[in-house]
């Protein structure tokens, strides 16, 4: 669409709710409210179809990470699709890009893992990461590891497995779950730990949560652990010093195998490529990746595995016999010439550079502007990814009652002053492009905190806080 485009908003929020049934959808409010109609992108800023400009706070979700409007990015993919929109992958079939993609992967990330499979969302990484994780024990002979242990808190997917992986409960609800093979460990939830306790103490409990319940299960039960390195949809939760490193050391203990979900930590919105050895000193089995491995120019993902497990995936059972597991998608030319680009960007414009400079700066700014508002419990995130929480009393931290909504409310005070932020229920989020500058960072800051106290007006005036 042409930037000078004229639309009719209401004409389009009225088409959206006859036709359009969006994802992760609030339909008490969806009729009444619609949907807002964003309509053009440039660098770290979005537009509606109202002409209205905002800063991009979400970098859509948690994923365009380069900014909008790449024209390089744009015209790459175009050439590609130019030359080869598509052929399958199936049946000893490849293409160059594919091929290139994969190697450039194996260079990027950790040293044993060399082997990319590739998919086109998380939900669908994750889901190859577990099929491939139960393959591997069944060819292996053990076919009783099919257990999976996941954590309170997580998100993986919204597939049928995926959505079980998935550990925030309340996203369970109405739907039916996979029965019986996976469970769930205690969040590393620092500022929700018991009273009393030190965040040393509270890392040791988690720790030996994990190892009692691979004993629970029995550990020729037990398949795999998976983890994010820091918990995004489950409220930005930052882990205590050393916690990864330590659950891995229990997997590797029990001869179980752990699975680091970098679909949001990846590529960049903490500085680095890939952060489970970078940051957290974790050497995982498997890494699933997604969302920015294309700064979300292309649908992406990809399953990285080691070469340990590929090497028993890759011994046939019998003449002829295929791994039986795949996607139309897999492989397409344009999302894996995105993919290409995207890491080229990322490194020739030094976009990981600019993270590690300005992130400690997105922290302390945080902190020092929101820290001491009456509303905010805590401010916590790495870089540039940033959390507020919101509570109604500092002391016990008690929040709010779901149907004040507050996190609707910052976000909808945010909004109105020229930010896209992400209400998570009482938190807020946000996940910006990570192309910014320290001013924009600084005006992001103080929009938060103006509707942050906004909101706290708000809530007087309705006599829905004391204050």
């Amino acid at each position: 669409m042409h930037e000078n485009q004229n639309f009719n908003t209401l004409s389009i929020q009225q088409s959206d709710k006859d036709y359009f049934f969006h994802p992760w959808t609030d339909f008490s409010s969806f009729y009444e409210d619609g949907c807002h109609v964003i309509t053009r992108g440039e660098g770290f800023h979005v537009f509606d179809s109202d002409g209205k400009k905002y800063i991009d706070g979400l970098a859509g979700i948690w994923c365009v990470n380069i900014g909008h409007g790449n024209t390089e990015m744009v015209d790459a993919i175009a050439d590609q699709l130019k030359r080869l929109a598509y052929y399958a992958t199936f049946f000893h079939l490849t293409n160059p890009v594919a091929v290139g993609l994969a190697a450039k992967l194996a260079e990027i990330a950790p040293s044993h893992l060399n082997h990319s499979f590739f998919e086109n969302g998380g939900s669908m990484a994750n889901e190859t990461a577990i099929r491939m994780v139960h393959f591997y024990w069944n060819r292996r002979g053990q076919p009783s590891k099919r257990h999976i242990i996941s954590r309170v808190n997580s998100y993986h997917g919204s597939t049928f497995l995926t959505g079980t992986l998935t550990g925030i409960l309340e996203d369970h609800d109405g739907f039916t779950m996979l029965d019986g093979m996976i469970h769930y460990v205690s969040s590393p939830y620092v500022y929700r730990r018991p009273d009393g306790v030190t965040t040393e103490e509270f890392c040791t409990t988690l720790v030996q949560e994990l190892e009692d319940k691979i004993n629970e299960l029995g550990p020729e039960n037990v398949a795999c652990y998976i983890a994010e390195p820091i918990q995004g949809a489950g409220g930005v939760i930052v882990p205590p010093d050393g916690y990864h490193r330590r659950c891995e050391a229990i997997c590797r203990k029990y001869d179980v195998l752990y699975i680091a979900d970098e679909v949001i930590t990846g590529f960049g919105r903490l500085g680095h490529f890939f952060t489970s050895e970078d940051m957290f000193d974790t050497k995982p089995d498997i890494i699933t990746t997604a969302k920015a491995i294309s700064s979300a120019y292309m649908p992406l993902s990809a399953t990285l595995i080691s070469d340990e497990i590929h090497e028993v995936l890759k011994q046939p059972r019998a003449p002829g016999q295929l791994l039986t597991h795949g996607f139309t998608y897999s492989g397409h030319p344009g999302c894996c010439a995105a993919g290409l680009k995207n890491i080229e960007i990322l490194a020739r414009d030094r976009i990981l550079e600019n993270v590690l400079d300005l992130g400690p700066v997105f922290s302390d700014l945080m902190a020092k502007e929101l820290g001491g508002l009456p509303i905010v419990g805590d401010v916590r995130g790495v870089h540039f990814v940033q959390c507020i929480e919101i509570v109604a009393d500092r002391t016990t931290k008690e929040i709010f009652a779901p149907e004040v909504r507050v996190g609707d409310r910052v976000t909808g005070h945010c909004r109105a002053r020229g930010l896209l932020a992400r209400p998570l229920g009482h938190l807020v989020v946000l996940s910006p492009p990570l192309i910014l500058t320290r001013d924009v960072i600084a005006e992001m800051v103080q929009i938060l905190r103006d509707s942050v106290k906004a909101t706290m007006d708000d809530l007087l005036r309705e006599g829905l806080w004391k204050g």
